[in-house]
């Protein structure tokens, strides 16, 4: 069964060697993706209480804005998605699944 991809109809943009709305806004969605990686890391490192907050808050809104952008690249049809087999779905389930008994907190704490 092959994969569906999951995509809405794509807006036009003109396509020249010119930066275009669509290069811009997946220029500015890849770099909060970084930015979200690097304040990441960054928290695991933190030590100073009120520094991890607000590197926290600011790692927060960059999430956020990383969620807005993807849905309007979805929504312009800019971004792409392809559906997974429910044969696939389960199968990584499974296999995830049985490495709950391998954490330190056992598998009361997750659902």
């Amino acid at each position: 069964m092959p994969n569906k991809k999951i995509q809405n109809p794509s807006a036009s943009f003109p396509k020249t060697p010119q930066m275009n709305d669509r290069d811009f806004i997946n220029d500015i969605l890849t770099t909060e993706k970084y930015f979200s990686n690097s304040y990441s890391v960054a928290i695991n490192e933190m030590s100073h209480q009120v520094l991890f907050q607000d590197i926290s808050n600011i790692a927060n809104e960059s999430q956020l804005m990383q969620r807005e952008l993807y849905n309007l690249m979805f929504q312009k049809g800019w971004y792409g998605l392809e559906q997974a087999p429910l044969e696939a779905v389960t199968q990584s389930y499974q296999q995830f699944s049985g490495y709950k008994s391998q954490l330190p907190y056992g598998t009361s704490t997750i659902q």
